[in-house]
């Protein structure tokens, strides 16, 4: 996903320096999400992405923490395991108290925070540990630049709208800005209690503590920009409301356990990311992309991770689904790239994108979402067995299917192409949508219109899941016919797309139809649709889990031979989770569910060295070396939620594990449990009306499935 920098790729996202350097911590609710240093302050570090930002403004963009103007020490930082609230454990600088020289351990800082409904909610409690009577003095300093994540990418603009004066009161500053949009934006900072002075950019403490005596203060910091019902409720409320909000979202998912802690750990940090990345919306819950550059609906991110969890939560795809059909193109618009029928890419909040300086407030410049959203459509009813939920979106399936065959196919050849129609849009409009990630054997770009592998695939597997929802609401000529072109694009695909001299499927044709003979983990999403001959299958694995492709942590964006290969770049040679996750579920479904054990393995390990046990948006693509850890990424958003759901697909993958609740069936097909994993335990998954737990036991050569307890009238079946 790429959506900043007016140099040859328009929205490149500037670098001077790296969010690796320096662990940030991330917060999110809703369309609120802040970055903070370890200490819990906002500085303009790294890339100076820090601050609390709401609905794509940043709202505040210093924040710190200073004894006597020097920086306290830190202890110790951490998120909780629900992703809802920092805890950061200070101490004291030595510093001069007036006469009085102050210790560095003399006193302990306690500084929490937490978001709730645009509110950002902290609490600082100070404890002295010292054997004397101390004053105090600290400040607490910030100030609001109301910049557009997009200017805090990199994007310059001409002009900006103006800040307003600040407007102080005993325990409160307003700060304000009146945007070019026509709207005020204002961030509000409370203290309680107050403080000794407050300026536009300060607030100023002197407090006393005998021994042993601690004291609290609350700060609030709260973004407001439009007439809405904001939270009044205090630090202690507003923490219990958002703890209902993160137990109400868990109960979607069914509990998974094993007998390895660190993998544990990996699971619940990945379940907690998805549950902060899951925002509500009028047309139900949607997990917003990554923080911080990402943080709001993408149609095709929230359908794959949609596709990740659909085993362990359906509830998610309902959301997403309903989202989607809502905000569907009705017309043409080429400044959005927008055609009746096409599913979103992308919508924006800010000044920038309600003044049309970036085409993305609402934007539908990819190829695959619209196909992806039919798929989706297919496995959510599979799942689940909901015949009135698509009932309700048929209509969106059927103008989906349309622009599939009209817009997505505009030259008739079977195929469905893309060539951007916007002035700004983005260039390439596949997932890997870097503006170098589609080109020829010898490096050289291809020239739109684009038919990008997986996409065909994609489209097979829709018209396929269509098939299957047209007869479900009863029109059996639509389905026929629909089936016939699933396998006629197949047979189609394999003859143009297979090239003989590489043993691999192309990573696309060009607008003269031209194959682009590179190798790259695009094929793998073919295995994934079953677009793929099943005797090419075995061949497309094997390289996808060869040397070239395979680093050790995961497989490559692109084959370490190919031209552009660059384990340091965005899309040719990085590694992403949810990519592999795709492969793996490919390999998969071809039977061949041993080789995804190799992948999992591979992006487990590197989770262990990640902080939090946090899988990143992606990382480089270096061979593993021995002792090492894997190699971050710098600009990559972490949490991103589509690689958090990775690792359900990528354990599905490896069980075998399918639901039709139709049929009342729960499946497990060829199951396998990698090295590291004896034992997993799935607790109350729903299967249609009924619910099942299960255990998987690995022993030497085989995996054993027992059912625990089944409430109702499921079939499991085991095939080996």
């Amino acid at each position: 996903m790429q959506d900043v920098i007016q140099i040859e790729d328009q929205y490149y996202i500037l670098a001077t320096a790296d969010r690796a350097a320096d662990r940030t911590r991330v917060l999110k609710e809703g369309e609120t999400f802040a970055i903070f240093d370890c200490h819990g302050d906002i500085q303009p570090v790294g890339l100076g992405e820090q601050g609390i930002f709401h609905e794509g403004t940043r709202f505040l963009s210093k924040l710190e923490l200073r004894f006597a103007g020097i920086r306290p020490l830190l202890l110790g930082s951490t998120i909780n395991k629900q992703n809802e609230l920092l805890s950061v454990d200070l101490m004291n600088p030595d510093f001069m108290a007036g006469d009085l020289q102050v210790r560095r351990d003399a006193i302990h800082i306690y500084r929490t925070k937490f978001i709730w409904q645009g509110k950002c909610f902290e609490q600082l409690r100070l404890t002295n540990f010292s054997l004397e009577p101390l004053s105090i003095p600290f400040t607490i300093q910030f100030a609001a630049d109301f910049a557009d994540i997009f200017e805090v990418r990199g994007n310059k603009r001409k002009e900006r709208g103006r800040l307003l004066p600040a407007v102080m009161e005993p325990a409160a500053v307003n700060l304000s800005y009146e945007g070019l949009d026509g709207q005020t934006r204002t961030t509000r900072l409370d203290f309680s209690p107050g403080p000794g002075t407050v300026t536009e950019g300060e607030a100023a403490y002197q407090v006393d503590l005998e021994p042993k005596e601690s004291v609290c203060i609350q700060i609030t910091v709260s973004c407001e920009c439009r007439e809405c019902e904001r939270f009044t409720g205090t630090f202690e409320e507003a923490f219990r409301a958002a703890a209902v909000n993160v137990v109400a979202l868990k109960g979607e998912y069914c509990g998974i356990a094993t007998d390895n802690e660190h993998f544990n750990l990996l699971l619940a940090r990945s379940q907690s990311d998805l549950l902060m990345m899951t925002s509500h919306t009028p047309h139900g819950v949607y997990p917003y992309a990554g923080v911080p550059w990402f943080s709001t609906t993408f149609g095709r991110d929230g359908i794959i991770t949609a596709l990740e969890v659909l085993w362990a939560n359906p509830g998610l795809a309902r959301g997403v689904l309903s989202f989607l059909a809502a905000t569907q193109a009705k017309e043409n618009d080429p400044e959005k790239d927008a055609e009746p029928g096409k599913i979103i890419h992308e919508t924006r909040l800010g000044e920038m994108a309600a003044l049309g300086e970036i085409p993305f407030g609402c934007y539908y410049g990819s190829v695959d979402s619209t196909p992806l959203f039919i798929i989706l459509a297919g496995a959510y009813y599979r799942r689940t067995g909901d015949v009135g939920f698509i009932a309700g979106i048929w209509d969106n399936i059927l103008a989906a299917l349309n622009w599939i065959d009209t817009y997505g196919d505009a030259d008739g050849d079977g195929f469905v192409e893309y060539a951007r129609h916007s002035h700004h849009g983005l260039l390439q409009q596949g997932w890997k949508d870097s503006n170098d990630s589609v080109f020829h054997t010898d490096g050289t770009l291809a020239e739109a219109p684009i038919a990008l592998c997986e996409v065909q695939g994609y489209v097979y597997q829709a018209k396929n899941s269509a098939a299957m929802l047209a007869m479900l609401m009863g029109d059996e000529t639509r389905a026929a016919r629909l089936g016939h072109e699933a396998e006629t694009l197949q047979q189609k695909f394999n003859e143009l797309f297979w090239c003989d001299d590489i043993s691999f499927y192309a990573l696309a044709l060009d607008g003269k139809k031209q194959p682009c003979r590179v190798r790259s983990s695009n094929a793998g999403h073919c295995l994934f649709s079953g677009i793929a001959d099943f005797k090419r299958a075995g061949i497309v694995a094997d390289q996808l889990l060869s040397e070239p492709f395979y680093s050790g942590w995961g497989v490559r964006t692109v084959a370490n031979t190919e031209k552009r290969y660059n384990p340091m770049s965005y899309h040719n040679g990085s590694i992403w989770p949810h990519d592999n996750a795709l492969v793996a579920g490919g390999i998969a479904r071809y039977g061949l569910t041993s080789h995804a054990i190799l992948i999992l393995e591979g992006i487990f390990n590197a989770s262990l060295a990640m902080d939090l046990h946090r899988l990143p948006e992606l990382y480089c693509g270096f061979k593993k070396r021995e002792d090492l850890s894997p190699i971050l990424y710098p600009m990559a958003c972490a949490p991103q939620a589509w690689a958090a759901a990775s690792v359900y697909l990528l354990l599905q993958s490896c069980m075998g594990l399918e639901i039709d609740a139709g049929d009342s069936r729960l499946s497990f097909t060829y199951p396998v449990l990698p090295p590291f994993l004896n034992e997993v335990k799935i607790k109350n998954l729903s299967v249609g009306d009924s619910h099942v737990d299960i255990a998987l036991r690995r022993y030497q050569n085989d995996v054993a499935v027992n059912v625990l307890r089944k409430d109702g009238p499921v079939e499991v079946i085991i095939t080996k």
